[in-house]
Parts: structure tokens; C-alpha cells; sequence
């Protein structure tokens, strides 16, 4: 079931925990951790999932043993969707991802300077700088949420291009504030 809730103050912090866990577990194969997805805007409305990426010099590494005592396990491989518009060659939107099986949590895992390794901190740091933009989206997700209760493909098929949408805004926005990718959060 898709639920959408209110911003939760304890977000960053439950960010941070995970993050430390991980980098704990994997040491120096981390080469940047960032809190993405809607928990990461401050007062946007979200599933109350923390989405972590995790960015590795090679996506190729296993990292199951070492993630499984965290209660994180590897979901189905995947690929993260392409943009409309967009003619980009898998291994800029291949990732792994895990799921914990304790507290919400989806890590992304994907490889430095990929596309898709770029693109959920741009829209992150976009929502962030526009409050009017965030409200926007979060008042599409929470529609959806209520048309598509228990369709999570037909809310994913609608969200990804309106998603697609913000990241065009972001990618103006970056050019003109200069925007760089942060090397890691916290």
C-alpha cells in the first residue's frame, strides 16, 4: 500500500544513523553516502522510507555479506528508468539496490559519475531551493497515492515523468546557481 505522510523531523537523523552503519560496514569503498528521495526535503511529504545512495567506484563489487548483518538485503538487479528524451546506454542507469528488513530503508547503490548517480541529488537539491516546486510535487505524489492506493506500478508510471520534469527544471537551475555535485552528506 502507498502511503504518503508528513515531513518527519526525524528523517535526517534516521539518515544519518543508517549512513554511519554503512560506512562503518563498508569503510573505504564508500566514496560518497547522501540522503535522497522526498525525506530528504525538508517539509515534503513522503512514503516514510529513507532512500540512501551509496556511491562505489565499481558497481561489478559484491557487497551482500557485508551489508546482511545491517538487515539489508539485495532486491531484484536493476536499472533506474531513462528519461524521456533521453538515449542513454544501460550502465548510466544500471544500480543494486537493498532493502532493509527492519526500518524502511532503500539503498541505492551506483557507480561515481553514472547519470542516474547524478540525478536524485540534483532533484533533491532543487526541491530544497524551491519550496514552491516541492509542494507541487508532493501534492502530485499524495493524488496519486489516492488514486493508486495499491498500484504502485500505475503511481511509478505517472510519478517517473513528472520526476523526468523536475529533473529538466534542476538541470536549468544547477547551470544557473553554478550547482556542483556535494561530495557527501553526513
Amino acid at each position: 500500500m502507498i502511503e504518503i505522510v508528513p515531513y518527519r523531523a526525524a528523517w535526517p537523523d534516521e539518515y544519518r544513523k543508517v549512513a554511519a552503519d554503512l560506512r562503518k560496514a563498508l569503510g573505504d569503498t564508500v566514496l560518497a553516502l547522501h540522503h535522497i528521495g522526498s525525506t530528504a526535503v525538508p517539509g515534503l511529504v513522503a512514503k516514510d522510507i529513507i532512500d540512501i545512495q551509496l556511491t562505489v567506484a565499481d558497481l561489478g563489487v559484491s557487497r551482500a555479506a557485508r551489508l546482511e548483518p545491517l538487515g539489508l538485503v539485495l532486491a531484484r538487479p536493476i536499472c533506474d528508468h531513462c528519461p524521456a528524451g533521453l538515449d542513454l546506454p544501460s550502465v548510466e542507469l544500471g544500480k543494486q539496490m537493498f532493502k532493509a528488513m527492519g526500518r524502511a530503508v532503500n539503498l541505492h547503490i551506483r557507480q561515481s559519475g553514472r547519470f542516474n548517480q547524478r540525478y536524485p541529488v540534483l532533484v533533491r537539491d532543487y526541491l530544497r531551493a524551491d519550496p514552491a516546486a516541492a509542494k507541487a510535487y508532493g501534492e502530485i505524489k499524495q493524488q496519486l497515492a489516492r488514486r493508486f492506493p495499491d498500484g504502485e506500478e500505475a503511481y511509478y508510471d505517472i510519478k517517473d515523468p513528472v520526476s523526468d520534469m523536475l529533473f529538466s527544471a534542476a538541470s536549468l537551475w544547477a547551470e544557473q546557481q553554478g550547482w556542483v555535485m556535494p561530495l557527501s552528506d553526513n
